[in-house]
């Protein structure tokens, strides 16, 4: 009998006025109805500029006597040898400073988590922002700090050759900008 009676009932009581308002109250239907029967298919009519018709020519240039063979404009290939040694080197400019960051950040959490010691906030932040910097900075100091001729291996930490190669990227730099 109980079957019976819960089966009378609907599953799912759902009043037929919403107790929220509605912000946009429904179209009534004959707008609707209206609105199915003023179909109509819309068609792209813009022409944006650079698609239109217009016949595109293309000037060909004859190359300059200041471009290299190879055409890629003056910029010399890396030999194997320096590219080895800049990737070395940067690889340890960077990969040092990073390490250094990342044990001082485990060994201030494994200290504050034994309670030995109350690491202040900012000491995290500092050993982060120095260590993580000096790893930004070791991408550009890797590459300078090598010797850029095949022949010459260069210093230990390349102080010198830093030196030298920057004189020498900034003096490339003005002469292209003076020439172009």
């Amino acid at each position: 009998m109980k079957t019976l009676v819960c089966s009378s009932q609907p599953a799912l009581f759902l009043p037929k006025s919403s107790p929220w308002k509605l912000k946009h109250p429904a179209l009534p239907t004959t707008t609707l109805q209206s609105l199915n029967h003023q179909r109509r298919t819309l068609y792209a009519q813009a022409n944006a500029k650079g698609f239109g018709n217009a016949p595109v020519t293309i000037k060909e240039t004859p190359t300059s006597k200041s471009s290299n063979e190879n055409g890629n404009g003056g910029d010399e290939e890396i030999p194997q040898v320096v590219f080895e040694r800049m990737l070395v080197r940067i690889v340890a400019a960077v990969g040092l400073p990073m390490a250094t960051g990342l044990a001082f950040l485990y060994v201030f959490g494994y200290v504050k988590e034994q309670n030995l010691w109350d690491v202040p906030l900012w000491l995290p932040f500092l050993t982060t922002l120095l260590t993580f910097g000096a790893s930004a900075l070791g991408l550009a100091y890797g590459a300078l700090s090598s010797s850029w001729d095949s022949e010459k291996k260069g210093s230990l930490l390349g102080w010198e050759e830093a030196q030298q190669n920057w004189v020498d990227m900034w003096r490339e730099e003005e002469e292209e900008s003076n020439s172009g």
